[in-house]
Order: structure tokens, then sequence, then C-alpha cells
């Protein structure tokens, strides 16, 4: 998947992926997307191109789901195709890995700053350094339009 294989867990790297979300396929909703995600167990891979054909993303060990408080764990972590590769992994520094409702998703945070954060229609975004992630800008931009964005996860 887009060389990301490499950078998962151990345990996923064989396992057969799925595309469970897509705003082509499912329209542009966050709240989709929630309802589209697998088995709370089951780790999903988002991944978002902006407007500007920059692709960039998050993983989660656990489904990306609509939640009060923060959860994951420190197997979660950002990626940009800027234009190579880069994996901005868990510092220690916070638990921020994702926290999410029907207005917003948010990758990563500390300091009122969020690595990813995704608006409610799915079509606004931004990235900004933050202290989960030690991250650069995600994006060209802090705040970006989507093209579009998938969700996958295990068969």
């Amino acid at each position: 998947m887009l060389g990301l294989g490499p950078q998962l867990p151990p345990r996923l790297t064989q396992q057969p992926w799925h595309l469970l979300y897509s705003t082509a396929r499912d329209g542009f909703s966050l709240r989709t997307l929630y309802r589209s995600g697998a088995r709370p167990d089951s780790p999903a891979l988002l991944l978002i191109r902006d407007t500007e054909a920059q692709a960039f993303g998050a993983f989660s060990a656990s489904a990306i789901r609509s939640s009060s408080g923060f959860y994951g764990t420190g197997e979660t972590f950002l990626f940009s195709f800027c234009p190579e590769l880069k994996v901005f992994r868990w510092t220690g520094r916070n638990d921020f890995f994702l926290k999410g409702d029907v207005n917003l998703l948010m990758v990563g945070g500390g300091s009122g700053r969020f690595g990813l954060w995704l608006d409610g229609d799915l079509h606004h975004g931004g990235s900004q350094p933050c202290d989960t992630f030690d991250n650069e800008t995600l994006s060209h931009r802090e705040e970006f339009c989507i093209q579009d964005l998938e969700m996958w996860g295990l068969a």
C-alpha cells in the first residue's frame, strides 16, 4: 500500500486490507466514515489527497470512531508523501492519538495544535506540527481542501 507496508506493526504486514470507505464511492461525510469502520479492534489506515495533489494520512491500530475523549495506542502514526514517504511516530510526550465527533476528527495534538484534523463534511482539513508525533505539516499548507479520502481496514 504505497510503501507503507514496512511501516505497519509486524502482525499486520501480511494481512489482507480492504477499502472500507471512499469519498468517491460513499460521499463526503465524517459520520459515514465512522459507520464504515470495521470491528473496534481492527486497525485503520486513512489516505488523503488534497486539491494540490499532496498525499498523506494516518495509521491507527484501532478503528476510527466517534469518541468523547482521546483513544489509540503508541502504534498510531502520521505520514506524508511530500515527495517521498516520511513517517512521524509517537514521541511519548502525550497520548492525544485520536479523537472525533460528527464535526471534527483529530489525530495528534498538544498546545492547541493538531497533527491532522478533518472537518465533518470532509471537505477541509489541516495539519500542524504537534507534540504527539513531532511531525512536519503534512500538506504544503496548514489548511487544505480534500480531493479524495480513503479508509482501509482488515478483512
